[in-house]
């Protein structure tokens, strides 16, 4: 039986809950689900991580045969912190991720898998993240299912990727002169648990949480 460990560093991250229900409906790999390196107790064939802010060392990596990265991002374009986030608010259409080797530089290390995600432009924060995690539970139980046939390749050294920065709450902030139409896409990926999206208006801040309204018929 296959030893699997995971790390998603934040408990509150939606992507946690859905990796704790994919984990029990495992029969045949042992998986191991961590907020933190500290809590690894044993060494293993595999270990993903999972939106981890931590940084792992050549040690921790040394002690399983694969140790590898889930990335929404098509690399080498789109290194860095949460790119799919900074796409979707620059008007892109589709989310790939990327599942690679974790090496000391950022996101550097050879590519497994990769699966594309078409969005319609209209998926809020939840519906963005539940494409994603989707995809990303298939990508990982691919690689453990097939990882004897995988053949990981060298990210292409012709593209000059570019450096996402780390997302702050100060990032869901709405300008209140400006149209909704201009800023939708901020208002969409704006998480309304851990950073909804805000304006302040007369030295007072509030908050925006954005729904959808179903359709209905028309009588």
């Amino acid at each position: 039986m296959l030893n699997v460990s995971i790390i998603v560093s934040d408990k509150d991250h939606p992507v946690f809950s859905v990796f704790e229900e994919w984990s029990r409906k495992q029969t045949t790999i042992k998986i191991t689900l961590v907020n933190r390196v500290s809590e690894l107790e044993e060494d293993g064939d595999f270990l993903f991580l999972v939106s981890c802010s931590e940084i792992i060392s050549h040690k921790v990596r040394d002690k399983y045969k694969y140790c590898l990265i889930l990335h929404a991002s098509d690399l080498p374009n789109g290194r860095g912190w949460s790119p799919h986030v900074w796409g979707v608010i620059n008007g892109e259409r589709s989310i790939t991720v990327s599942l690679l080797e974790a090496e000391d530089g950022v996101d550097s290390g050879k590519i497994w898998l990769k699966k594309k995600i078409i969005l319609d432009g209209t998926e809020l924060s939840d519906e963005i993240n539940s494409k994603l995690f989707s995809a990303e539970i298939a990508l990982i139980d691919k690689s453990i299912r097939h990882y004897q046939n995988i053949v990981p390749y060298s990210q292409s050294d012709d593209i000059k990727s570019n450096y996402f920065r780390k997302r702050t709450p100060e990032d869901s902030e709405i300008n209140p002169n400006d149209s909704i139409n201009s800023q939708f896409n901020l208002l969409r990926v704006c998480d309304p648990n851990r950073f909804p999206a805000f304006f302040t208006i007369n030295g007072q801040k509030y908050t925006i949480k954005l729904t959808k309204v179903e359709k209905q018929d028309e009588k």
